[in-house]
């Protein structure tokens, strides 16, 4: 049973069916981890094997959990790997959400003659382990979806 306003969401295709069993597996939590109480999710997007949460600004801690066990938990739940990426920051704060684990060396803005723009994200080569080419496509197809950010991923040597 839903409120009117979350019913309206519902109808109008705002939030998904998804969106809705995402909410309803943190409640079910939310007695363990009262940190959620304060937390916003905002949106929730299933791409290339990832579960992608995308939370209020300053939230993605709250959504990990003590040592990312709540994230492993809802990916355990749902047989995917959770990504969770604060909303309403900048590029290169979703970026390093994004690929992090990862060292960006530089960001680049690369405009193409038909003016549309791609990302050029470069990343270290030596010492971090290099992501797979199937990783590297689902993570570029999370910052279309997220973001509507075309990427362009290398590796610096």
């Amino acid at each position: 049973m839903l409120c009117s306003k979350c019913q309206e969401k519902v109808s109008s295709g705002e939030v998904d069916d998804l969106y809705m069993k995402v909410a309803q597996f943190l409640l079910k939590v939310e007695n363990q981890n009262p940190q959620l109480n304060k937390a916003r999710l905002d949106k929730v997007v299933d791409v290339g094997g990832f579960l992608v949460l995308v939370v209020g600004r300053g939230d993605r801690s709250k959504f990990m959990g003590e040592a990312g066990r709540l994230a492993r938990d809802l990916g355990d739940s749902f047989r995917r790997r959770v990504l969770v990426i604060e909303s309403g920051i900048n590029d290169r704060g979703f970026l390093e959400d994004l690929f992090s684990g990862q060292h960006i060396v530089t960001i680049n803005i690369i405009w193409l003659p038909d003016g549309s723009t791609e990302t050029r994200v470069v990343l270290q080569s030596r010492g971090a382990r290099r992501l797979s080419k199937k990783r590297m496509r689902a993570l570029t197809e999370i910052a279309k979806k997220v973001r509507n950010m075309d990427l362009r991923v290398e590796y610096a040597y």
